[in-house]
C-alpha cells in the first residue's frame, strides 16, 4: 500500500462498523488490533501475525472467539485471512483500505471518504452573542459592583461574614495564641 492516513482510515473503517449490524464489539477489538499490527510493519501490502499477539492486542482471551472473529472479518471483507496452520510462520493479513489518502479532507460533505488534497477545517463554535447573554453579563458587573462598593470616604465595608480571616493573619498578630 502506497501511503496509509492513519485517521481517515480509521474513520473509515468506524464508518462501516456503524453500518454492519453483524459485528460485535469483539469484532472491532480485532480489528483495531490487527490495524495497529499493521501500523507497526509500516502498512504493507501484506504482513504476517501470531495469535498470541493478535489476541493480546485485541484482548480476546479465547482462541475460538478468536478464530471466529478472525474468519467471519475475512468473510465480511474487512480483512484478507490466510491462516498458515504453522505456529512458527503465523497467519497472512492483508488490510483494506477505508477510505485513505495522502491528502485531507476539505468538506466532509463534498468529498467522498479520503478523495481530497486540501486542508481538513474544523468548525469553530463560538458562543451566540444574544439579547439574553448581554443582560446576564450585565447582570454578573452590577452583583460584583455591588459587593466591591466604597463608602463616599473610600473606607472599606465589613465583610459580611465575621472573622473571615480565620488563621489570623494580621501584621500585629500574637504568636501565643492558638489558632
Amino acid at each position: 500500500m502506497e501511503e496509509v492516513n492513519y485517521i481517515k482510515h480509521l474513520n473509515g473503517v468506524f464508518a462501516q462498523f456503524a453500518k454492519d449490524n453483524r459485528l460485535n464489539p469483539t469484532h472491532v477489538s480485532l480489528y483495531i488490533g490487527l490495524f495497529q499490527l499493521w501500523n507497526q510493519n509500516y502498512f504493507v501490502a501484506e504482513f504476517y501475525i501470531s495469535r498470541e499477539e493478535a489476541m493480546a492486542y485485541a484482548k480476546i482471551g479465547s482462541k475460538s472467539t478468536y478464530h471466529r472473529c478472525i474468519r467471519e472479518l475475512s468473510h465480511w471483507n474487512y480483512i484478507l485471512y490466510s491462516p498458515s496452520h504453522n505456529p512458527y510462520k503465523g497467519s497472512r493479513i492483508k488490510m483494506f483500505d477505508f477510505g485513505t489518502s495522502i491528502g485531507q479532507a476539505v468538506d466532509r460533505h463534498r468529498t467522498k471518504i479520503g478523495t481530497s488534497n486540501g486542508q481538513a477545517l474544523v468548525p469553530i463554535n463560538k458562543q451566540i452573542q444574544t439579547i439574553k447573554n448581554n443582560i446576564n453579563g450585565q447582570n454578573r458587573k452590577k452583583i460584583k459592583m455591588e459587593v466591591l462598593k466604597v463608602d463616599k470616604n473610600n473606607a472599606k465595608h465589613t465583610p459580611a461574614v465575621p472573622y473571615r480571616d480565620n488563621l489570623r493573619t494580621i501584621k500585629d498578630k500574637d504568636y501565643n495564641e492558638p489558632l
